[in-house]
C-alpha cells in the first residue's frame, strides 16, 4: 500500500515513520492529480484550511481519503459528491483507537438519568499551546457521544500531545474516565489502520465514514 501523506508535521512525520512506502506532498513537492494517482489512499494531518484547498483535487484523484484535518465544517455537497462519485473517506478528529474504545464507555455514562434523579456532567481537555481549536474536537465528539448537555473546559500547556476527562457526579457516586495520548504516533497508527481497511475491505460504503463507525464495524458492535 502506498501512502500519499499530506503534510509532514508531528503527526504526520509519524506516518512516515512508521509505513516506508509513503511519499510526502509538501511545499517542496506539491500533490497533483497525477501524482495522487501513482499511490493507493491518503492521508492528511493537514490544517482545516489548507486541506479544504484540496478536497476537489482529492475528489478528482478518486483514491481513498483518511484526513484528520480539523478546524473546519464539512459541506454537505462535499460530502454528497464524495458519496455520488463512489468514493470511500474516513475522517476523525482523533484516530486514537483506544478512544474508540472510550466511545462505548461514554455512551454507556449517557444513560445514568436511568438510574439516578441528579445526575452532572463535565469535560475537560488539555493540548499543547500551538492547537487552534478550543474545545477540542474530541472533547465535542465526547460531548455528542453523551447525548447531554455538559460542561466543557479546556486549557493549551506546554507540549501536552491529548488529554481528555470526562466526569460523572450523583449526590451519592462520582465515576471518571480518562484518556492520555503518551506518543502521537498512535495518530498516525490509527490513520494507518483506516487506510488498510480503505484500501482491502471491499464491504465499506462509498461516502465520508467516521473512524469510530469504521472501528465499531471491525469490533462488530
Amino acid at each position: 500500500m502506498k501512502v500519499a501523506l499530506l503534510g509532514n508535521g508531528k503527526t504526520g512525520g509519524k506516518v512516515l515513520y512508521l509505513h516506508s512506502n509513503t511519499e510526502i506532498f509538501n511545499r517542496s513537492n506539491m500533490p497533483t492529480k497525477e501524482k495522487l494517482n501513482n499511490c493507493d489512499v491518503v492521508i492528511s494531518f493537514l490544517p482545516g484550511d489548507i486541506f479544504v484547498e484540496y478536497i476537489p483535487m482529492l475528489i478528482e484523484s478518486r483514491i481513498p481519503v483518511v484526513t484528520g484535518s480539523t478546524g473546519f465544517k464539512w459541506n454537505e455537497q462535499v460530502v454528497l459528491t464524495i458519496k455520488e462519485n463512489h468514493l470511500k473517506w474516513v475522517n476523525a478528529h482523533n484516530f486514537s483507537l483506544g478512544m474508540n474504545l472510550v466511545k462505548s464507555m461514554i455512551e454507556t455514562m449517557g444513560k445514568a438519568e436511568m438510574l439516578f434523579e441528579d445526575v452532572e456532567f463535565n469535560i475537560h481537555d488539555r493540548h499543547h499551546v500551538h492547537k487552534v481549536d478550543s474545545p477540542s474536537g474530541t472533547a465535542l465528539s465526547w460531548k455528542d457521544w453523551l447525548g447531554h448537555e455538559v460542561t466543557i473546559t479546556a486549557e493549551r500547556v506546554g507540549d501536552v500531545i491529548g488529554y481528555h476527562h470526562i466526569e460523572m457526579n450523583t449526590p451519592v457516586e462520582s465515576i471518571k474516565i480518562t484518556h492520555e495520548a503518551k506518543d502521537r504516533a498512535i495518530f498516525a497508527r490509527g490513520a494507518l489502520w483506516a487506510a488498510e481497511r480503505l484500501v482491502n475491505d471491499t464491504t465499506i460504503e462509498y461516502g465520508l465514514t467516521h473512524f469510530s463507525e469504521l472501528v465499531k464495524k471491525h469490533l462488530k458492535i
